[in-house]
């Protein structure tokens, strides 16, 4: 079991001038701590124009300041929008590279299709077009990261001439892949294409063994046909946080946190109308959570009238938000059914900054010892257990290379001096 925090950037209204920079340098802070404690991943997800919701448009220049800061944690892209309108392969590739040589070979890269049409509809991508465009973007950046010349791609979305993109990444044959997961479905998508699973569904343990033993069925079947160059075999689950040793006390800090971040993710992915620049979520929220089942005390017979599918999935937002005793019996269920990493959402709603520091200090000293103890061990078997299939999975991935040594790019110096007064060096 690994311990992973994740980072959205929320940023409630009411705004004052320096309140994204304030989230910034907080959550860096915060990221400096868990380092020093040993937690294992931080995750930064990207988003454009999702006000309040998530003010991470620039993970690669937030990651590289974490960099900076830290000595073991591992960087992870959680996710970068590979549609290439958004984010074109040469330029992924090149920043990957040189943010895990930089770090020392700690960056994972977690991809994925884009979000709601929102995003990448202010990148001319298609919705229906945006998942054949990451299955040719994953392809194309891994192959970028691996080959003495990248030897060139002509597709259906990305045409790139051979060239020998550098610089390269520290790890070989490139960092761990992961794919954002909200349903079985992509589950079982990750699974298929040899990559970690960044489930983002708030599941019980019972849902996540499910999903556990489909997505390592598939690892282990002829039907994983890796991705890129190696094989990613972990499934990761996100869930709110935080941790004190009065119940009560954590609840009173956590429940709006995790409140506010699933009623903004809703505002934009299913109920909202989104005025740029006016609307408001946070107020939106404060006149309308109970309507929505967000209430720290909701009553018997509000919860008679709700869906039960949706009133188990804002009971899981709280599954992560108790004592170290509650939370480590939480975990211990989750590590039973095979779920690999569990990645906490500290930076969430108007959560404070001091409140999750000390959740952070708390559940270092008194979960994780438990865990760190027979990581050793299950490493071990898994990777017993996982070793000849791997080895089988990656000979079926056949990469698209062909021979470029006739390729010969001619320096431009006359038509450089021809052009002097409106060429840059």
């Amino acid at each position: 079991m690994r311990f992973g925090l994740f980072y959205h950037h929320q940023v409630p209204k009411p705004w004052t001038e320096d309140s994204e920079e304030r989230v910034l340098k907080e959550s860096l802070e915060q990221i400096e701590l868990a380092d020093r404690l040993g937690y294992d991943y931080v995750w930064e997800t990207e988003h454009h124009f999702m006000e309040e919701y998530s003010h991470s448009a620039a993970p690669e220049v937030f990651l590289a300041a974490a960099a900076a800061r830290t000595k073991n944690i591992r960087l992870a892209h959680g996710i970068v929008s590979i549609p290439p309108n958004v984010n074109h392969p040469v330029r992924v590739a090149e920043r990957l590279a040189t943010l895990d040589l930089i770090s020392g070979g700690r960056v994972d890269f977690g991809s994925g299709q884009g979000s709601t049409q929102l995003e990448v509809g202010a990148f001319d991508v298609e919705r229906d077009k945006k998942r054949e465009q990451w299955r040719e973007a994953i392809d194309v950046i891994t192959r970028m990261l691996t080959e003495v010349p990248f030897t060139g791609h002509q597709g259906q979305w990305i045409n790139v001439p051979p060239r020998n993109v550098v610089p390269k990444p520290k790890q070989k044959p490139h960092p761990p892949l992961w794919v954002a997961c909200s349903s079985p479905e992509t589950v079982e998508y990750a699974a298929r294409n040899g990559m970690g699973a960044l489930s983002f569904a708030f599941v019980s343990p019972e849902e996540a063994k499910e999903r556990v033993e489909t997505y390592y069925d598939l690892i282990a079947s002829e039907e994983c046909v890796p991705a890129g160059y190696a094989v990613n075999p972990n499934f990761a689950l996100v869930m709110p946080f935080m941790c004190h040793e009065d119940e009560e006390t954590a609840l009173d800090r956590g429940v709006h946190g995790a409140h506010f971040f699933a009623y903004s993710f809703l505002h934009y992915w299913m109920h909202g109308a989104h005025r740029p620049g006016a609307t408001d979520i946070a107020k939106d929220f404060a006149e309308n959570r109970d309507a929505f089942g967000f209430s720290r005390h909701l009553p018997p017979e509000t919860r008679a009238e709700m869906d039960p599918d949706l009133l188990a999935r804002i009971d899981n937002l709280r599954k992560a938000i108790g004592t170290p005793d509650q939370l480590r019996e939480l975990v211990r269920s989750y590590e039973a059914v095979g779920v690999d990493q569990i990645i906490f959402q500290v930076q969430i709603g108007a959560n404070k900054h001091e409140h999750i520091c000390e959740s952070l200090e708390l559940f270092a000293r008194e979960v994780m010892p438990e865990f760190a103890e027979r990581r050793e061990e299950l490493d071990a078997a898994k990777a017993a257990r996982l070793e000849v299939p791997i080895k089988d999975a990656l000979s079926r991935h056949q990469p698209a290379t062909v021979d470029v040594s006739h390729v010969v790019i001619s320096a431009e110096q006359a038509e450089m001096l021809e052009n002097t007064d409106d060429e840059d060096d």
